[in-house]
């Protein structure tokens, strides 16, 4: 789910950077920064932040544009998810639909069609759901066990990239309904 890796790209350093005396190195960290974290790279991963930037050889002025675009190596800690794979999250929010599940820095939806294998009462005012037979609770806060069953990632907004869940399988579900199976 999380891991390190070392990244060489380019920076796009404006001209208001260029200044005489000063080091482009002092503006790099903030500018890397701001290019990569948050966004997805070339493989799907989820760039949570930048650090050890090094600048690598000398830039490049594109005509007309009057920007420095500069080579960098850094190294960036990553977010992945995979279809299929087990997360652990807690809820974030309960709707009238099911109830979105943060994992890591995402928002998935666990839909009230995937939450148990029986009928559920939603109860917006409480935020909670609730199973009408079980009485299986899920609020917000709650942390959750549940698979990825779809995966569509946004690679130029991540915001809108839409992450299903499901909690009816063997060994999924809130945290305290599997503390309970195992007693």
């Amino acid at each position: 789910m999380y891991s390190l890796k070392q990244i060489n790209d380019t920076i796009r350093i404006p001209a208001e950077y260029i200044k005489k005396g000063k080091s482009l190195s002092e503006h790099v960290d903030r500018l890397a920064h701001d290019a990569f974290e948050g966004r997805f790279d070339d493989d799907g991963n989820y760039i949570l932040l930048t650090f050890d930037h090094e600048l690598q050889g000398r830039g490049r002025i594109i005509h007309g544009d009057g920007a420095i675009y500069q080579k960098v190596s850094f190294k960036a800690l990553l977010f992945n998810m995979e279809s299929n794979e087990i997360v652990d999250g807690a809820v974030s929010e309960i709707h009238e639909f099911g109830a979105f599940v943060r994992i890591g820095p995402m928002e998935a939806l666990l839909h009230k069609s995937q939450i148990l294998d029986e009928q559920i009462d939603i109860n917006i005012g409480q935020r909670q759901i609730e199973g009408k037979q079980s009485g299986k609770r899920l609020g917000e806060g709650t942390p959750v066990r549940a698979r990825i069953v779809s995966l569509s990632l946004n690679p130029h907004d991540p915001r809108s990239s839409k992450i299903g869940l499901t909690c009816k399988q063997p060994s999924l579900g809130a945290h305290d309904w599997l503390d309970e199976e195992r007693d």
